[in-house]
């Protein structure tokens, strides 16, 4: 299982994984949720202790992912498949997106 831990503005907010059965998943962090001011990460994630689930990688988090050449660039110094976009999400989303979400990869 592949996953990563969800920052925003630096803060852990929650993880998003891809199980085994290629089931895509992100669940807040339950220290978050009982902070003093959380807030949801986008309106398609409102605040739950309840895992989302999809079949498929979720729009918010495919947005965060780079297109045409400076994906081929990542794909080739990371040496994955372009079409592994969760890999992709994990390998280049530490730093440096668009907005205040970053991306870990949980080793």
């Amino acid at each position: 299982m592949q996953s990563g831990r969800v920052f925003r503005n630096g803060s852990l907010v929650g993880r998003v994984m891809v199980t085994d059965l290629g089931k895509y998943v992100f669940q807040y962090d339950t220290r978050y949720l009982n902070s003093s001011y959380p807030k949801a990460i986008s309106v398609n994630f409102p605040l739950q202790e309840d895992a989302f689930e999809a079949d498929f990688l979720f729009s918010f988090f495919y947005n965060l992912l780079s297109e045409g050449s400076l994906k081929e660039i990542q794909c080739q110094k990371y040496k994955i498949d372009q079409d592994d976009d969760f890999s992709r999400l994990l390998k280049t989303t530490k730093e440096n997106t668009i907005g205040s979400i970053t991306i870990e990869e949980e080793l």
